[in-house]
């Protein structure tokens, strides 16, 4: 006998409900355990939606079944436990938080930073509708085996730190003298701040320690210029009077109020201690002689910004 309308419906939709949740388990495990990734979140999200669809339809079809359920203790206690562990998830406490650490999906990164064949590339987003990319074009001296080591970040126009976004490897920190010692004085004013002990940091063009104030302005007539800047030190680099050639550092001034989609970064020179009253300073100096690859580890460097539009 075959089975009549109504029966295949009813398998055809407990078959395909059963396969949507096949997929969002495969993706919801995917999402937690690998980077992440737009068209694994993607999938899981509309599959979510389709399997919704399919577990209406089930319900329509087994009604009756399903009404008899309401009359059992089972039922309100799967209920109790699914809220409790919906609320449980939904604050995170500790060990939930503790969990989801062990995730390898940190979201759709703010900041990321690649090592191409040709180029380093640095992509800075703090909104949706604001994008930084940094491209640097290596030079002939340009190592991909040894690299050199490299940070990225920004000042405001007293010359304050305002934020790292790209450092270097923690153990080679010192090697690149001129951003570890404004990343000192940061950290330094920041604490003092933090303890009431300096009563000029504020939410002010030059005196906040939030970037959005100076990348993202509340007021933008109001805001102020600022920079980004490049130290690039290959450790183990002789040339002429130097055992190490000392690093070297680019800059280049963004102006909210003159928006500038291209911007090309200069050279402004190698850093130099100059210690002031017994208190560690540091300058630049324009580039002589004495160097030579140094000068090849950066072929360009060009900062592309998309800001929102007015």
């Amino acid at each position: 006998m075959k089975p009549n309308l109504g029966t295949l419906r009813r398998r055809a939709t407990s078959l395909l409900t059963a396969l949507t949740f096949l997929v969002l388990a495969v993706t919801g495990v995917l999402a937690f355990v690998r980077p992440f990734s737009i068209g694994v979140v993607g999938l899981h999200a509309l599959m979510g939606f389709v399997f919704i669809v399919f577990v209406g339809i089930h319900v329509v079809n087994n009604v009756r079944p399903l009404k008899g359920y309401l009359h059992s203790r089972a039922v309100w206690v799967t209920l109790a436990i699914t809220a409790a562990l919906t609320s449980l998830f939904f604050l995170q406490p500790g060990p939930v938080k503790s969990l989801l650490g062990l995730s390898g999906n940190l979201g759709p990164a703010m900041e990321r930073f690649e090592m191409r064949e040709d180029s380093m590339v640095f992509q800075y987003s703090p909104s949706p509708d604001y994008q930084m990319s940094l491209t640097v074009k290596t030079g002939a001296s340009y190592n991909l085996e040894t690299p050199p080591q490299v940070a990225i970040w920004l000042e405001n126009q007293g010359g304050y730190h305002i934020k790292t976004l790209h450092s270097p490897e923690a153990r080679h920190r010192e090697s690149l003298p001129y951003w570890a010692f404004k990343v000192k004085g940061w950290e330094k004013a920041k604490e003092e701040a933090e303890e009431g002990l300096d009563v000029v940091s504020s939410p002010t063009p030059n005196g906040s320690f939030d970037p959005a104030d100076y990348i993202l302005p509340a007021d933008a007539e109001n805001s102020t210029p600022y920079k980004l800047l490049i130290e690039i030190n290959q450790l183990g680099d002789p040339h002429g009077p130097h055992a190490d050639q000392p690093s070297l550092v680019y800059a280049v001034e963004i102006d909210n109020l003159r928006p500038t989609t291209f911007q090309l970064l200069d050279l402004l020179g190698y850093p130099k201690r100059e210690d002031e009253d017994g208190k560690e300073a540091w300058s630049l100096y324009y580039v002589d002689d004495g160097y030579g690859s140094a000068m090849q580890l950066i072929d360009s460097a060009l900062l592309t910004i998309a800001r929102p539009k007015s």
